[in-house]
């Protein structure tokens, strides 16, 4: 028999027990779909931490301030400003491989534009915090050193700003009030999305650290020209966990902390938090790939249970088979046919249910997918995989059967 005879053999075979076909390829159908979901949500999952790690900077750190201790009593964190913009600048000097270190300032403020009005973050900042923080100008110009040195009256507004209080339209050039304050636009911020908070990195205006300080968010301490916060970016492939140490050592050091003092700071390392994100994203592929393991195994039992069972069935037809001339490979490729072609027809309605799945979750539960097509391949692939190897050991009964005991069988 040729190919050709041996699939069409075989599809007749499986018409004759529809029912018994249809419930055979469930397994292969849960298991097959569990494989595309894994990949389109495993990808899309790994796609946003990238976006993720993209907005916030790469190779990038932020330094807070930290507990400080008064008559005994450790008080809370960021409970005294110890960070300054000296700070930021021996960051920049005295540690290796140092691209920037951006001293930023942070509040909340009113903002007014004719009759509208909107409530955003203020930042106060340098040239230098935009480096760090890899913040790019979709219009206009970015803040310079004359703008820090002179406390200018200019601002750089994020696109959410810009929507509330503009429409979209082009905000350059145009005049905002912050805490009553007139501000020039000078630049619209490009587009950053969502932080791994959840929190709208375009609801922001930036204004030059100096006019902050002195006109909008007020520090108790101006004169020793305290910050918020500091963000530090090394440059490409440095070692983050060195470069941790390297700053913690020279910030004791610039605080005056004895070696039994706790750090007055505070540094995240936000490399540290993408891989935790990355790790969270790869137990969701891996469980994904259990369910999708499991449900192809089970799928592969019950094809070769069927089968199993057709062949005792039909043991009255192998040897009647045999006794006019079919050789037992010709039988061996019949059954094993029949245990691919249900894994494939599986295979076809398991990836029409894995894209409406992958599709659902999309829309239903907001998370992020990507389809491409190696998953659908890898689909097939793992279906035929399973057909053949769980079809082996029924079509290889079939073909052993003795022709004088498969025609007394009863």
């Amino acid at each position: 028999m040729n190919l050709l005879d041996t699939t069409r053999s075989a599809l007749r075979s499986l018409r004759a027990n529809k029912l018994r076909s249809g419930l055979t390829t469930l397994g292969i159908i849960i298991g097959v779909a569990a494989v595309i979901t894994m990949l389109a949500v495993g990808e899309g999952a790994s796609r946003l931490v990238a976006e993720q790690l993209k907005s916030l900077g790469s190779n990038t750190m932020v330094i807070f301030p930290g507990t400080v201790t008064a008559s005994g009593v450790r008080l809370g964190a960021g409970s005294r400003n110890t960070l300054t913009e000296a700070d930021a600048a021996a960051i920049a000097a005295e540690v290796p491989r140092v691209l920037a270190a951006g001293p930023g300032l942070r509040g909340t403020a009113q903002l007014v534009h004719g009759n509208l009005n909107w409530s955003s973050q203020v930042f106060g900042v340098t040239p230098d915090y935009l480096a760090a923080r890899e913040w790019r100008v979709a219009r206009g110009r970015t803040l310079d050193e004359n703008d820090i040195r002179g406390g200018a009256k200019v601002a750089l507004v994020g696109q959410t700003v810009a929507d509330m209080l503009f429409g979209g339209t082009d905000p350059t050039g145009q005049v905002i009030r912050v805490k009553n304050v007139p501000f020039t636009i000078v630049g619209l911020l490009a587009a950053k999305g969502q932080n791994m908070m959840g929190q709208d990195q375009d609801d922001v205006v930036l204004l030059p650290i100096s006019t902050a300080r002195g006109r909008i968010i007020g520090q108790a301490q101006g004169r020793l020209r305290t910050v918020g916060h500091v963000y530090v970016k090394m440059a490409d492939g440095a070692d983050m966990t060195e470069a941790e140490a390297g700053v913690r050592e020279l910030l004791r050091q610039r605080h005056r902390l004895q070696p039994d003092q706790d750090d007055d700071f505070n540094i995240r390392n936000l490399s540290e938090v993408v891989e935790a994100e990355q790790a969270a994203s790869g137990a969701l592929s891996g469980l994904l790939a259990a369910v999708a393991g499991v449900s192809l195994l089970v799928g592969g039992i019950g094809i070769m249970n069927i089968m199993l069972v057709s062949v005792t069935e039909r043991t009255r037809e192998i040897g009647i088979r045999l006794a006019v001339g079919a050789r037992q490979r010709d039988i061996l490729a019949q059954f094993l046919t029949e245990a691919v072609i249900l894994s494939l027809i599986g295979a076809v309605a398991g990836i029409a249910l894995g894209l409406a799945s992958a599709e659902a979750l999309a829309h239903f539960a907001g998370w992020p997918i990507v389809l491409q097509a190696h998953a659908v391949l890898l689909a097939v692939a793992s279906a035929s995989v399973v057909g053949i190897f769980f079809g082996w050991w029924p079509a290889r009964k079939a073909a052993r059967l003795s022709p004088i005991e498969a025609l007394r069988y009863e």
